[in-house]
């Protein structure tokens, strides 16, 4: 059940009244604890609104920390924790609030009446103002500000505002595009007010309040506001017919006008066409490779005929591994003549697993929009340089769809927050609070306290799964709590709140302290998942709920993402290129008919969906969502919402404004490729030494194959996990290829097919025409110019050789060490870059690749031995016996060092 439902209007569309003491009152005392308290909710305008919790002081401290009152540093140009720097802070919070009231004054932006000017957040517990008498006003725009909780406001008073709102009898302002500001009826009124709006117009003064993160965009916001209505006063005509549509429309920066085709909620869009180039192109490459396989046995069969060795039949064992291993390469093949010749059409159409334009969007007059909550698994990422980019990203998109009539909130599932120091912990609190963020943390892995307390443990090879759980199920039990109210008819918006935070509260004293909560953690109709250090397009919201509300049988919709760098390191940009080079040829499949894929981020999940599949844990008998038994959370989770009958859907019409991190060092990059292999054996294969009791496949692969996905999808999914074991077997069978080509070549079977002439195709196919055929298919869908394209491509062939060429001792690791089951575990990717020396990396890489370089040196010296030293009957020196091997010891040695920035850069 989506978080409005469970908030019950009092009758009307007007809030219950409350005058403005009892209203401003509320914030009376200093905060005494350090983490916030768990605040009344700041709801949208009268009559409408979800709580957006967070607000300090804003109701009974919630005591869900361990520590003592403090003060919380927020400064506009930095933390400054020293008293010395406590005052500079104090000279500088001074002069920017004097500069922008003189600015204020010379933009005519006040008629120097009483309770006008600029406000200012010095710190936690502390704001200054100019004129310096605002403060004294006990329910005035100081006070109104400082419950609000935000960085800096300022009041615009100008004679275009008041002539405007003198005539206006709506509860918001028209924008352009389409876009709503809210007029809130007095001041008293700004606390609750839609905080991510960043604006408001004040009825009974007529005036407009803006405020910001950053104290200098205060003017540039104010200005574009008064812009806008200005263009609209001029332009009245043109407003008159939006606002008699009903409808409204936002993009990326240019935003999109209102449009005849918006839908009604609750309207179903007519069943999408299903593309079946994909399947035409599966049943291509099976025949490709049956007749491939078949000219190996046509040998056999000769074979057969002269000497009647029946021995030979032995090879059919190797027909499905072949089968296996090949398809990928012959779908490679085949997927590159599509791309050049094929129809390209598809790309930019809506079928049944892909959206490649824009849906109709959901008219906002007709009915509430549905509430989007963003989920954010955070572990020990930088403040400043990862979560807080991050945080501005989305406050942008929440803002665009607070003005379109929707409401979203924040909610990190901070596992970082119990393990990093108190510093750092009371920073992330802080700006949590300030940014309206509800979040979550769980105590650290613990299975075997020394102190007496109770073990806990972090389950989980990938702890990503387990932190989202624990955090959705303190998120669950609270919505128990809840809905267990009996809510009578006066039930209004204060009441919800003050019910919130005693649920919250009991939870977290439920947990006898273990569990760190506070702000809105309740969760929306929609779940829009996230990284860290993604980025999100300014307009996103309303076009996901629209798709999602108008496609009941979806349960997500996994859009399409570019590559956000952060930093300017070949190998970053390396791995850059082959990952927009993935999600390009991902639109392409799905757009031709394949199922679209789930990579866990960058989606928005229908909650109702994932609480449908949702399973009984039975090691700590808690309701989960996220398989934490699997480093695959992600396929998991796709899987079980497809057997219930669900779709997953690609979203390709954002283009790459959903941007995502890559990995910034070679360390990284090798532990997601082990992580995916890994997690590729989990899916598959039990380990062997349950192979006798329960047979070699997984309960899940058997669900996946006898499930309704269809088959050609089935082929693409099982040709991708076989990527990683032929990478994974490529230098066990280089290496036996090198014995058998250098001793029998000659008298093998004809059936055999040598290293050599394997690397041969894969050199043509992948890397000359993959590249090609990339090109290509870049030019048709007008992504890139071809001879651009061309250019990017070949330029990139050196690293992605080394990188690939180093790839197979890795994989078979992460292969290897499930079947046997050996332990492996992986922290997360590092979001920010970490300054490096040359003598650093040395003993970084030699501890990392330490039998990588025996495994390197020692083929090396046998090559040698085998060419040079040993009697000519053992020798070993055929080029085509050489060679494969050769280039796999060059990947493997060459990926940790010349892949390496910190070390390339000599930098000492």
């Amino acid at each position: 059940m989506g978080l409005l439902g469970y908030l019950k209007p009092a009758g009307s569309k007007e809030p219950a009244p409350v005058d403005a003491q009892s209203r401003m009152t509320e914030k009376t005392a200093e905060p005494t604890s350090v983490k916030p308290s768990y605040g009344t909710p700041v709801s949208s305008t009268p009559g409408f609104g979800t709580p957006g919790f967070g607000t300090p002081g804003f109701g009974t401290p919630g005591n869900a920390t361990p520590w003592g009152s403090r003060p919380a540093s927020i400064y506009p140009g930095g933390d400054y924790r020293s008293s010395a720097q406590e005052e500079i802070n104090e000279v500088k919070c001074d002069v920017m609030v004097n500069f922008l009231y003189q600015q204020q004054m010379e933009r005519l932006w006040t008629a120097g009446g009483p309770d006008e000017g600029v406000v200012l957040k010095k710190n936690r517990a502390a704001y200054t103002a100019c004129p310096s008498d605002l403060s004294d006003e006990p329910y005035g725009f100081f006070r109104a500000v400082e419950t609000l909780n935000v960085r800096s406001a300022m009041t615009v008073n100008t004679r275009v505002i008041k002539l405007f709102l003198h005539s206006n009898n709506r509860p918001y302002v028209p924008l352009k595009k389409g876009l709503r500001l809210q007029v809130l009826p007095d001041i008293s009124f700004l606390p609750r007010c839609q905080k991510h709006q960043f604006a408001a117009f004040i009825a009974d003064r007529g005036l407009l309040v803006v405020w910001d993160d950053e104290p200098k965009h205060l003017l540039d916001r104010a200005q574009r506001i008064q812009d806008e209505l200005m263009e609209m006063i001029w332009n009245d005509h043109e407003f008159d017919d939006e606002d008699e549509k009903k409808t409204a429309a936002v993009s990326v920066n240019e935003i999109d006008g209102p449009s005849d085709d918006d839908v009604e909620p609750g309207t179903l869009e007519k069943p999408r066409p299903i593309m079946l180039w994909m399947p035409i192109t599966s049943a291509v490459t099976l025949g490709l490779t049956v007749f491939c396989i078949g000219l190996g046995w046509k040998e056999i069969a000769i074979e057969l005929y002269v000497d009647h060795n029946y021995i030979r039949l032995a090879f059919v064992a190797c027909i499905i591994p072949q089968i296996w291993l090949g398809l990928f390469f012959f779908q490679s093949l085949v997927g590159n003549v599509a791309q050049c010749f094929g129809p390209i059409s598809q790309v930019k159409q809506n079928t049944k697993f892909f959206s490649g334009a824009k849906p109709k969007r959901l008219r906002r007059d007709a009915g509430p929009l549905p509430h989007v909550t963003i989920q954010m698994p955070v572990y020990k990422e930088g403040l400043e340089a990862v979560i807080v980019p991050t945080i501005r990203s989305l406050k942008a998109a929440i803002s665009t769809y607070e003005m379109q009539g929707g409401t979203a909130n924040i909610f990190v599932n901070d596992d970082g927050m119990q393990l990093i120091s108190e510093e750092h912990a009371r920073a992330r609190q802080d700006f949590y609070d300030e940014h309206n963020i509800g979040w979550v943390a769980r105590p650290k892995h613990n299975p075997k306290p020394s102190d007496g307390s109770e073990p806990f443990l972090r389950r989980g090879k990938f702890k990503k799964a387990s932190n989202m759980n624990y955090a959705m199920w303190v998120s669950v039990r609270v919505e128990d709590k809840l809905a267990a109210l009996e809510r009578h008819d006066n039930w209004n918006q204060e009441l919800e709140a003050n019910a919130y935070r005693d649920a919250l509260q009991e939870v977290v004293e439920e947990d006898q302290g273990r569990t760190w909560a506070d702000g809105n953690v309740r969760m929306g109709d929609y779940i829009l998942i996230i990284d860290s250090d993604t980025r999100v397009p300014v307009d996103c919201f309303l076009d996901a709920v629209s798709e999602m509300e108008q496609s009941p049988q979806v349960a997500i919709i996994q859009y399409s993402s570019g590559v956000m760098n952060v930093t300017d390191s070949f190998f970053e940009r390396g791995i850059t290129f082959f990952t927009d080079m993935v999600y390009t040829q991902i639109r392409y499949a799905v757009a031709n008919g394949d199922v679209a894929p789930f990579v866990g981020h960058n989606a928005i999940i229908r909650w109702g969906a994932q609480q449908e599949i949702a399973y009984m844990c039975e090691d700590d008998h808690r309701e989960k969502y996220w398989s934490e038994a699997t480093v695959s959370e992600d396929f998991d989770m796709a899987l079980r919402l497809q057997a219930a009958g669900y779709l997953v859907r690609l979203g390709a019409y954002q283009g790459g404004e959903f941007k995502e991190g890559v990995s910034l060092t070679v360390y990284d990059e090798l532990a997601r490729w082990e992580k995916y292999a890994y997690g590729c054996s989990e899916l598959i294969f039990h380990p062997l030494k349950y192979w006798l009791f329960k047979g070699p496949f997984t309960p899940l692969f058997r669900r996946f194959i006898c499930s309704r996905m269809p088959f050609p999808s089935k082929l693409t999914i099982l040709a991708y996990i076989g990527t990683y074991y032929a990478i994974g077997s490529a230098w066990l069978l280089t290496l036996a290829n090198y014995f058998l080509v250098g001793w029998f070549n000659g008298h093998l079977d004809k059936y055999y097919l040598d290293s050599f002439k394997v690397y041969f195709a894969i050199i043509i196919i992948f890397t000359g025409c993959g590249n090609i055929a990339l090109a290509v298919l870049r030019y048709r869908t007008g992504e890139k110019g071809f001879f651009a394209s061309i250019l990017e491509n070949f330029s990139w062939i050196p690293l992605m050789t080394i990188f690939l060429g180093g790839l197979s001792l890795h994989v078979s690791q992460a292969l290897l060490s499930h079947l046997f089951s050996i332990d492996m575990s992986w922290g997360a990717t590092s979001k920010e870059a970490e300054n490096t020396t040359f003598f650093a990396e040395i003993p970084k890489i030699m501890k990392k690749f330490k039998g990588t370089f025996i495994f390197t040196l020692g083929c090396t010296a046998m090559i040698i031995c085998l060419a040079t030293v040993v009697p000519p009957l053992w020798r070993i020196d055929l080029l085509i016996a050489i060679y494969p091997l050769g280039s796999i010891v060059a990947g493997h040695f060459l990926l940790p060092i010349v892949l390496n920035p910190g070390l390339m850069r000599f930098t000492f």
